[in-house]
């Protein structure tokens, strides 16, 4: 498993990441199998959030508790692998980053995932209403005690991080934004500037997003890597993707590997040193992402998937 630089930190972490979205009503036994599959790969980051389980019973902070009851981690284990997890979402009212919110969701976050401290926060979405000085005495105050060891975003623009920092001391280590070949707007904006009528050019992300990151020594963290668009399930033998399923299995048979670890090796491969979250609750769908970590490929084929998802290239 190939490492990355955690934003500006020393640490190193894995470019490929377990998300725990969707284990909620998964068995004790499914959760370690999944869980152990990942350590086996050399995936020791897990990525949480206090809203994955809603709409199960339970709710908020249900696949924490979950991960936990099933884990059973002793303290060894617990430091052997990195917890992440998001605040900030209210479901069905909007987004809160008072300093209230933050600690009373990461005080429930330590409980559910049965720990004294979470290894990295992230603001899930954008709160409009956002008070920095807010944000700011939160980091403060779970970081002085021990609660939140490194802190991050997710879903942010770069002015949405710049704004934070300028009341916020800590790094931000991390933005987690949605990024597949087929979804890729943050790369493709950047490839097709300055382009009259290409759809590609229109800027969605305020400017410069994955620049704003190696710049600033941000890590980011791609979600829904194997998406079709904002909505509409995977790329993966969709009749909507002909070409680029070809070209994902004629690259799978060139090195090896599924098509699913091609898909993993064109986010992996981009120079900013970005983690790939992988949603999968299947634990074989985990080790033939996790094959795609250091996968060499070509600027060509690098490329070549890129047009194939149907992006322009001037």
């Amino acid at each position: 498993m190939k490492t990355v630089p955690f934003g500006t930190t020393d640490t190193r972490v894995p470019n490929v990441i377990a998300g725990m979205m969707r284990i909620a009503d998964k068995t004790d036994e499914q959760i370690r199998e999944l869980y152990t599959t990942a350590r086996e790969t050399g995936i020791d980051f897990f990525d949480h959030a206090d809203i994955y389980g809603i709409g199960h019973p339970g709710g908020v902070h249900l696949c924490e508790r979950r991960f936990a009851e099933a884990l059973s981690l002793s303290p060894s284990e617990r430091e052997g692998i990195t917890l992440q997890t998001k605040t900030g979402i209210v479901p069905g009212r909007g987004y809160d980053h008072s300093y209230e919110h933050i600690v009373a969701s990461v005080e429930e976050s330590l409980k559910a995932l049965n720990t004294d401290h979470i290894d990295v926060l992230l603001l899930h979405r954008p709160d409009a209403l956002v008070e920095p000085e807010e944000v700011a005495r939160a980091f403060d105050h779970l970081e002085a005690g021990g609660k939140v060891r490194a802190f991050g975003v997710s879903n942010h623009t770069p002015r949405q991080i710049d704004l934070l920092r300028t009341a916020v001391t800590q790094p931000i280590v991390a933005n987690q934004v949605q990024l597949s070949i087929t979804h890729s707007t943050i790369v493709a904006q950047g490839i097709s500037s300055n382009m009259a009528g290409a759809d590609d050019s229109i800027t969605r992300d305020g400017g410069g997003l994955v620049d704003h990151a190696r710049i600033n020594g941000i890590t980011l963290q791609a979600w829904s890597p194997f998406q079709k668009g904002a909505q509409g399930g995977v790329f993966f033998d969709s009749e909507d993707h002909r070409e680029l399923n070809a070209e994902l299995e004629r690259l799978a048979e060139k090195y090896r590997v599924t098509p699913i670890a091609i898909a993993t090796a064109w986010i992996t491969r981009h120079p900013a040193g970005m983690q790939v979250v992988l949603g999968t609750t299947n634990p074989g769908r985990v080790t033939d992402a996790a094959a795609g970590s250091d996968l060499p490929l070509t600027r060509s084929e690098w490329y070549g998937l890129f047009q194939a998802a149907g992006h322009n290239v001037p």
